[in-house]
């Protein structure tokens, strides 16, 4: 079987990795250089199942990533008290990573072939006969003329990411706090180093001065030496309407953006690579090698579970922004529940991983 990946990017690195151990002939083809930069501060929260599967399926992986024990949610009114801690005795919870590192990690593979073409359009790619194509570029001409139609809703805010040096501690527990102005996390990198996101309610950007004066509102842990430049990036929700034209499947971020207060962006598409891997095999199986007919088969099982997945996600975001209105009025009395009851928590849990 033959398929090629459109876009130079995380997504399709990852999932090359895994067609290419199955032996499927890949090409990742795109337009540009890929537009990762060396010295950026994003990091990548991998839930524990996530991180399993990619263990089986990635070598090296298992050296990288810092586990994290306990997540705990914290309100604008007491911010060193946690309203809910997510855990779990027998697993973490997920590993950090950061972004570089795992992308430089997904080029080792030798066998991964890149071509990069100026200007394609479908008749180009159709020309190298290519049974499915996975399509995860944002603004080539295949994007723009087949995958426009979406459900979308712009928060007007934006995502801050940077990185604080501290002195050393024990660094195994994330916090996430709901204050007035947006969520922010502590997510630990290692004994020194955590990432810090926090999702403005308003589109000015955040310089890492001011930013480092939110982080010392909400900081009862770390002794801050440094704080890296600051990234910035507005914060959507968006779901593809149509995941698939003819053989041409839609993939990672075209098909499902949505709010990064849980971490949750590139663990919903490591859900999806799942999903593909295991719809190519039951077709391999069968001797069935029809993009068009893997494509339709991906949607039908993935659409609707990514879209009440966004919408839950989304559905966080207002409750609290409700709640911090209320002086955290509904969630006090809520996580109380969910504290005293095992079976609530236990769920609470499993959903969150």
């Amino acid at each position: 079987m033959n398929i090629c990946l459109l876009g130079n990017n995380l997504t399709n690195l990852v999932l090359a990795n895994i067609l290419l151990k199955k032996r499927i002939n890949v090409d990742i083809i795109s337009q540009t250089n890929p537009s990762i930069l060396i010295n950026t501060v994003r990091t990548i929260a991998i839930s524990n199942e996530n991180y399993k599967f990619l263990r089986e399926n990635i070598k090296g992986i298992s050296n990288l990533g810092w586990p994290t024990e306990k997540i705990k949610i914290h309100s604008d009114k007491n911010k060193s008290s946690e309203l809910f801690e997510f855990k779990n005795k027998h697993q973490k919870n997920f590993y950090l990573f950061k972004y570089s590192t795992l992308y430089n990690l997904m080029k080792k593979n030798k066998s991964l072939k890149f071509i990069k073409l100026k200007n394609y359009n479908l008749d180009v790619i159709k020309k190298r006969n290519y049974d499915l194509i996975v399509n995860s570029e944002q603004n080539n001409s295949i994007t723009k003329k087949y995958f426009q139609k979406k459900i979308e809703k712009n928060y007007r805010s934006l995502a801050h990411t940077a990185i604080i040096d501290h002195k050393k501690v024990e660094n195994k527990i994330a916090n996430q706090i709901f204050t007035k102005k947006g969520p922010i996390a502590f997510l630990p990198l290692s004994n020194n180093q955590t990432s810090i996101v926090f999702s403005n309610n308003s589109t000015k950007l955040i310089d890492k001065l001011n930013l480092l004066q939110i982080i010392n509102q909400c900081n009862h842990q770390y002794m801050i030496t440094k704080i890296s430049e600051v990234e910035s990036i507005s914060i959507k929700f968006l779901v593809l309407r149509d995941y698939f034209y003819k053989n041409i499947l839609s993939f990672g971020d075209l098909i499902h953006k949505v709010h990064p207060l849980a971490g949750q962006g590139f663990n919903m598409t490591i859900r999806d690579i799942k999903s593909l891997s295991n719809i190519l095999d039951e077709n391999i199986k069968s001797g069935i090698n029809d993009g068009e007919i893997i494509a339709q088969i991906f949607q039908e099982k993935n659409k609707h579970l990514n879209f009440i997945y966004g919408l839950g996600i989304d559905t966080i975001n207002t409750f609290f922004n409700l709640d911090s209105k209320l002086k955290n009025n509904l969630s006090e009395p809520i996580f109380k529940l969910l504290k005293g009851n095992k079976l609530l928590n236990k769920y609470a849990t499993f959903l969150s991983n």
